[in-house]
């Protein structure tokens, strides 16, 4: 099968400083991807580039980003935007705070769709209350009509995965999307985003810090470590048997930190 994306010895900077270095992965159509690494890794900079969305000081200084055959480092903002929402879609990692909050949630949803196709509101409710309800939102009306300080995080999150499958995209790039929620909900929108991938055979970026989302989740890992690649492979070849000494590491403290909240509910 091709690559749907290929990212190829791709070199990351700001302000002339390197951030992400020589980082080559490649994602098939329905396949997850999981990036994992500690904070100022380099995962959400990479979700940048392929967005274009890096900023004035930021900048592919190496490398090519390849989606479909066409090199997104090399393409107009004009172009890259028209892929933006339809092709290659986004989750926040905080959802509400990517919403205006004085707009209701209807009214932006039909905002993001209208700037690629002519489309009325009533169709845009109609497309929106399909994916809600595959997500759990059975009251899609009263969610349209409210506003984001009106919903829960979990609710907010899932308008955000809504928001980004309404165009039924190719690749979706999430960030980091269970890290501001609970146990529970956090289950409801790992679940709820490989319903996406099933139902429209959508591939994803994963970018978290969560083992057991990743385990749960990635067909393939990709783990950094200070904006450099320390391991790539298939989830379970990576985790069950990592051969980089910061993977063990990584791992060793996954260990750990279970094993240590295991002994504190046996005390209580």
């Amino acid at each position: 099968m091709n690559s749907l994306l290929r990212v190829e010895h791709v070199t990351i900077s700001y302000n002339g400083k390197p951030m992400v270095e020589d980082v080559s992965f490649e994602v098939k159509q329905g396949e997850i991807l999981g990036i994992v690494g500690e904070s100022g890794s380099g995962k959400s900079t990479i979700i940048k580039a392929i967005m274009g969305i890096l900023g004035e000081e930021g900048l592919v200084t190496r490398g090519d980003i390849w989606y479909k055959g066409e090199n997104l480092t090399d393409m107009s903002e004009k172009k890259l935007r028209k892929l933006l929402g339809t092709e290659i879609g986004m989750v926040f990692q905080d959802c509400k705070a990517a919403l205006c909050p004085v707009r209701t949630i209807g009214a932006q949803i039909h905002e993001a769709v209208s700037e690629h196709e002519k489309i009325s509101q009533k169709e845009v409710r109609e497309r929106a209350g399909q994916i809600m309800k595959k997500i759990g939102l059975n009251d899609s009306d009263r969610v349209l009509d409210s506003y984001p300080f009106e919903l829960s995080g979990g609710m907010n999150q899932r308008v955000g995965i809504c928001t980004a499958m309404i165009m039924h995209p190719n690749l979706l790039l999430v960030d980091e999307p269970t890290s501001a929620l609970d146990v529970t909900v956090q289950k409801q929108v790992v679940e709820e985003l490989l319903l996406m991938r099933k139902t429209y055979n959508t591939a994803m970026i994963l970018v978290t810090h969560n083992i057991g989302v990743v385990r749960l989740m990635a067909d393939r890992i990709l783990v950094l470590q200070n904006g450099q690649a320390r391991e790539y492979g298939e989830t379970e070849t990576v985790l069950d048997h990592p051969k980089d000494p910061y993977t063990k590491k990584l791992m060793s403290s996954v260990l750990h930190l279970k094993r240590n909240r295991n002994q504190e509910v046996q005390v209580k």
